[in-house]
């Protein structure tokens, strides 16, 4: 029989992301939306700033998010104890989450884009 979380276990945790959700959106830090494990893209020194860089970084944050929540959702599946269902979910969530965030960064820039290209010379 599947176990089930805790209704109360799980309202800490939602309070606890809640109160650090708060305590940052004062400030906004790209290497905290790393996934866990995931290590700092291999960016050269003289690329660091380039908005290239920037954006394959941000790629591949979305990407690791994506990878990671489906690890653990097939861990889930196989029944790992060490896996539960609200950290399934936050982290499909962040994944969802980010991506729409990489899509919504991807309409803008082919808008600028067109409108860039639609400017007389």
């Amino acid at each position: 029989m599947i176990e089930r979380a805790d209704i109360n276990s799980v309202l800490a945790q939602m309070r606890s992301l809640k109160s650090e959700m708060q305590q940052t959106s004062g400030r906004m830090e790209l290497p905290s939306l790393r996934p866990e494990g995931m290590s700092p893209s291999r960016v050269n020194e003289s690329e660091k700033g380039s908005f290239t860089a920037l954006l394959k970084s941000a790629v591949d944050t979305v990407n690791g998010h994506q990878q990671t929540a489906n690890r653990m959702r097939e861990a889930y599946e196989r029944g790992d104890p060490s896996v539960d269902l609200p950290q399934v979910m936050i982290q499909a969530q962040k994944s969802s989450v980010s991506f729409e965030a990489m899509t919504q960064v991807r309409n803008r820039l082919v808008q600028a884009y067109e409108d860039i290209s639609k400017m007389p010379i």
